[in-house]
């Protein structure tokens, strides 16, 4: 049986490159819907996406000082310390050895649930963590076929069934949808533009934990 006394601990991972407030909010958010622990856990060689113009050791950085301050969202640096592409079964794999039967939700937006199946032994993410999927609060989702009932994988009405098992189940997280991408960010930055109301005060204050992106 699930320690209930422990809570979840949510994983979002990603490039970070840079972190902005759309990772923040939807940390934040979803450890409010899950009563969690999040950790943001940045990836070292991303298997979906090219590599990052920041370097492992800059990205952390940012981190740092976006989340210095409070204690509920965390850095947990464990992908960049591995070699090789950052297989988040793996990752999943030396939490769950360590956290030994609290709950783990992996959390995902439904861009990135929806291409689940491409992912490296994506199966066997559901034996060891349940899948928060991000979403715009009321709308409609397209759940994968992993969430029909399959291979003992189910979806959830409420995020606080994750509380009850260790593993192996869907929920839809509705977060408040906030339309920023890294990309535009670091288009701004090599633009000589600020965007202030995109990237957190402890990157804005600290501008030289931006000059990865400054243009040439």
């Amino acid at each position: 049986m699930p320690n209930i006394h422990s809570k979840p601990l949510a994983i979002l991972g990603g490039t970070f490159d840079p972190v902005h407030i759309g990772h923040l909010n939807a940390a934040w958010e979803a450890a409010e819907l899950l009563d969690a622990d999040v950790r943001l856990m940045p990836a070292n060689v991303p298997p979906h996406r090219p590599p990052p113009v920041a370097s492992a050791q800059q990205r952390v950085a940012m981190l740092r000082a976006a989340l210095h301050g409070q204690s509920r969202l965390t850095l947990d640096t464990r992908e960049l310390e591995r070699e090789g592409p950052s297989y988040t079964v793996d990752t999943l794999a030396e939490l769950r050895a360590e956290q030994g039967d609290r709950p783990l939700v992996l959390l995902l937006g439904e861009d990135a649930f929806a291409g689940l199946p491409t992912w490296h032994r994506w199966r066997e993410l559901f034996d060891l963590a349940h899948v928060g999927v991000l979403t715009r609060p009321g709308a409609e989702s397209a759940w994968l076929p992993v969430s029909g009932g399959q291979d003992g994988i189910c979806k959830v009405a409420a995020p606080t069934a994750l509380r009850e098992a260790p593993a192996g189940l869907i929920a839809a997280l509705p977060i408040t949808p906030l339309d920023i991408s890294a990309t535009r960010v670091r288009e701004l930055l090599a633009s000589g533009l600020t965007p202030h109301y995109l990237l957190p005060s402890g990157l804005l204050g600290n501008p030289a934990l931006l000059a990865p992106y400054a243009g040439g």
